[in-house]
């Protein structure tokens, strides 16, 4: 039906919209604290960015991509996520020249095709960090305070930071061994999905939402016991940062993401009353992604957050502030002969930068008197045959009801006044 939106999207009407941006205000504020600067890249790539960047083993590019070929025959991806596209804009407009840490932020919209439901969209939006050009583990330490700091922000309480390591391309293979030969006699009873896994990517087993899958995986090695000393130097030192921090933590060696390009840190941060899908925020580093898109070994963590699911926690925590709108004043006319005088006299309330409109529809004073009423109009300015002969109106205070007759050439002065004082 042309009456409704695609399966899995969702319009953002004008009330909801005000609440978008009270969360998008809160975002700009805290990246500002932190130095982090906003960059806005395409919603669609060339297909091969994510292939590359993601991984093709994953559930995003395996599923859930939205990919097709346009006019000139090139395969086009609508991002599924953010951080593969921000790091081919760091490595095309050489983002490393300027500084060599690059501190970025976004906020925008994806696109995964998933299955909708509470606070999961097919199109959906993600507000995400990038810290790119340093491996100090300092690093990681500050983007997982940046996301905790921001939820707090918001007022959200019962969170809870769920943090592991999951190595390096030096270590993991050790562990991918010691994993592959736990799973080898349950290959058979996993499902489908993770025994593709088992070759592929046998970690991702750990992360699969199957509950017969995650049964078969218990006891299964930790990445912990088989870290390299890097790795272990590095994960101790972000869990003492954290601690000096004073930000509570989970150990879950369960935590593997769902990405291909993670290595070393790996953290999600999860909203109990959400419930199954509790997470809000997921991060980590991603120290080969530069290289694997064409760029020099250049270390690099981030994070990415859900903000329909922040809303729902927002909504769930009674925590989104009432959005009545208000207006300065809303301009009455009586008549139609009076409308050119009050549309002259809305023209000079809103070149004084008050907010104003009035009613064009040409309804009853009553309506309008409503209309006044409903939109929160601290003042009523009435325009009848009288005033416009007088070179005046009736000024009425929507609160307390008093009202008296301004000269028109005075209404901005008297204004001023009344509002702005």
């Amino acid at each position: 039906m042309l009456t409704m939106g695609p399966r899995g999207t969702k319009d953002i009407l004008p009330d909801a919209s005000e609440q978008w941006r009270f969360v998008e205000t809160k975002i700009r504020s805290v990246c500002d604290l932190y130095g982090y600067k906003e960059i806005r890249t395409p919603i669609f790539e060339h297909t091969e960015l994510f292939l590359r960047g993601i991984g093709e083993t994953t559930d995003i590019v395996e599923k859930e991509m939205y990919s097709f070929t346009d006019r000139g025959k090139r395969n086009i991806t609508l991002r599924p996520e953010n951080t593969a596209a921000v790091v081919r804009a760091y490595l095309e407009h050489k983002l490393y020249a300027d500084t060599p840490l690059n501190k970025l932020f976004y906020i925008g919209p994806m696109f995964r095709y998933d299955r909708p439901q509470a606070g999961r969209y097919r199109q959906f939006h993600q507000f995400g960090v990038e810290a790119i050009g340093a491996s100090n583990a300092a690093v990681d330490a500050e983007i997982i305070i940046l996301a905790v700091q921001f939820l707090k922000a918001l007022g959200l309480t019962e969170l809870k930071l769920n943090i592991n390591s999951v190595g390096c391309p030096k270590c993991r293979p050790v562990y991918r061994e010691k994993l592959q030969a736990f799973l080898h006699d349950k290959l058979d009873e996993l499902c489908h999905d993770c025994q593709s896994r088992y070759d592929r990517n046998p970690m991702r087993v750990l992360d699969c939402k199957n509950e017969k899958c995650a049964e078969l995986s218990q006891g299964a090695p930790e990445m912990a016991d088989c870290l390299c000393d890097e790795c272990n130097t590095h994960f101790n030192q972000l869990k003492n940062l954290l601690k000096t921090a004073n930000i509570e933590f989970v150990l879950n060696p369960r935590l593997v993401r769902g990405l291909d390009y993670y290595t070393k840190t790996a953290f999600e941060i999860q909203y109990s009353p959400l419930g199954a899908q509790s997470a809000v925020c997921g991060g980590g580093r991603y120290d080969g992604l530069i290289e694997e898109c064409g760029g020099s070994s250049t270390p690099a963590i981030g994070f990415a957050i859900g903000l329909e699911r922040v809303l729902l926690a927002l909504e769930k925590q009674s925590l989104l502030p009432d959005f009545e709108g208000t207006l300065d004043a809303l301009v009455v006319t009586l008549d139609i002969e009076s409308q050119s005088v009050a549309f002259k006299i809305l023209c000079d309330l809103r070149k004084a930068n008050f907010k104003s409109d009035m009613d064009f529809a040409g309804r009853s004073l009553k309506s309008q008197m409503k209309q006044a009423n409903k939109v929160g109009a601290k003042y009523a300015i009435i325009i009848g045959e009288d005033e416009v002969k007088e070179g005046s109106v009736m000024l009425k205070n929507m609160q307390t009801g008093e009202q008296e007759k301004v000269e028109t050439k005075d209404l901005v002065d008297k204004l001023y006044a009344e509002v702005r004082d």
